[in-house]
């Protein structure tokens, strides 16, 4: 019966997660309640300790640091600049805007982070766009939700930060091993428009020349110049500082967010009414994250309180497991839990439990950290609950309609499996950067 403890904590956790009841409150009250039935009051002398070893975390303050860096840079109108010009320089080909929502997704990703403001902001300025110039809906639909979740992977990710304290791998190790797989990402995506272009080339139709007319000489290079040299500038400044090692990932947050509200004052968006949206916004997104946190860390608590890391390492190790199918089992495990619970959920829940096995099996946690990160940006793009699909249902025009959506994303979650399964197979795209950066250290 004492082993059937911690797998029936587990479950509860699971039915309560799945009948809807808020994450951070079926974590930290079923963790209170099962601890104080188990451990009596004394649960209450270790819970305040962990709490603080929380709030006492230097690396997490780059989370509401990173947050409103990619909410500022939102309001400064970065993005519909970048989508602009994009659109204009790839208008003169084939499937060319659904190439500049996968670039501007990208830069985006590498100078926000943000994927809900993401891909609010290409929906309402790309889509009705796409649509008008005779794009297919699921492929402009698949296309800008897919691209807007490139800030899981692309660093800074605040997954990766979640991740990277989780797990207890260094953040900028981190986000240097994210580098080549999001790289990738984008490559595959663009590959696939490219493949739709030609064998269906009705669905991705090139530019009017009238509207490209207008874009050439000196004309083009100012706007490209203008629109490029700012996000450039602020992307070099964080990542850059943090793969130098000038500064870890939480002071070149910092360096991000002063960054991110000079870009906004330089376009003469920075006023009071911006501020305070900024900072309401910032406060709720780190508030949430920080209250899961918290009653995940309630959970881990009475989970190892009850052994259940003891348990499923020694059941783990008994089956006699080889490494590659227990990481095959629990990739399926996370990709089948994110059509159901949020990446942070899976993230305090899951990863805690299974980190130390793969640590018994001499699994190195940075490549797996990275694609624990891949897996988990599945779960804004699978149905029913990808939140990147409701983000783009609630700004797409009437016609867009959710079915649209979900067929043009189906690609798009093939797409990122294959990747995820290159990166498995070549665990040297997480790897290499890293070691180069840090000097085969």
């Amino acid at each position: 019966m004492t082993d059937a403890l911690p797998l029936l904590f587990f479950a509860l956790i699971f039915l309560l997660l799945l009948l809807g009841f808020p994450v951070a409150f079926t974590l930290g009250g079923a963790a209170v309640v099962f601890g104080l039935l188990t451990f009596g009051f004394n649960f209450f002398h270790l819970l305040p300790l962990r709490v603080w070893g929380i709030m006492d975390n230097y690396v997490l303050i780059a989370v509401p640091l990173f947050v409103y860096m990619g909410v500022m840079l939102e309001k400064s109108g970065l993005a519909e600049e970048l989508l602009e010009t994009m659109a204009l320089l790839f208008g003169r080909m084939r499937g060319g805007l659904a190439f500049s929502v996968v670039v501007v997704g990208a830069l985006l990703a590498a100078s926000t982070g943000i994927v809900g403001a993401t891909v609010v902001t290409m929906g309402l300025l790309s889509l009705p766009t796409m649509l008008k110039r005779g794009y297919s809906a699921p492929l402009a639909g698949g296309t800008i939700a897919a691209s807007g979740t490139l800030g899981q992977i692309i660093p800074p990710s605040i997954v990766l930060v979640l991740l990277g304290s989780v797990m207890n791998v260094s953040v900028g190790d981190m986000f240097m091993g994210a580098v080549i797989p999001g790289l990738l990402l984008v490559g595959l995506y663009m590959g696939w428009i490219l493949i739709v272009s030609i064998f269906q080339p009705q669905a991705a139709p090139a530019m009017p020349a009238a509207e490209l007319a207008r874009f050439t000489g000196m004309a083009m290079v100012r706007k490209v110049v203008q629109a490029f040299l700012l996000p450039f500038f602020l992307i070099t400044a964080v990542l850059g500082s943090i793969f130098a090692g000038i500064a870890s990932p939480t002071e070149a947050a910092a360096v991000g967010a002063l960054g991110a509200s000079l870009l906004t004052l330089f376009r003469g968006r920075l006023k009071l009414d911006t501020l305070t949206a900024v900072m309401q916004e910032t406060t709720y997104l780190t508030v949430m994250v920080f209250i899961i946190l918290v009653g995940a860390t309630a959970f881990g608590l009475v989970f190892r309180g009850l052994e259940g890391d003891v348990y499923l390492t020694r059941m783990i190790l008994d089956a006699q497991l080889p490494p590659e199918i227990f990481l095959a089992v629990v990739m399926v495990v996370i990709f089948v839990a994110g059509f159901f619970i949020d990446f942070i959920e899976i993230t305090f829940i899951i990863v805690p439990v299974v980190v130390p096995i793969f640590q018994q099996m001499g699994i190195d946690l940075l490549w797996l950290g990275i694609l624990f990160a891949m897996n988990l940006q599945t779960s804004f793009l699978t149905p029913p609950f990808g939140f990147a699909l409701f983000y783009l249902k609630g700004v797409a025009p009437p016609q867009v309609t959710t079915r649209h959506i979900y067929r043009g994303i189906v690609p798009f979650i093939v797409i990122q499996l294959i990747a995820l399964l290159l990166v498995i197979l070549f665990p040297e795209t997480a790897t290499w950067l890293p070691e180069v950066m840090l000097g085969g250290k």
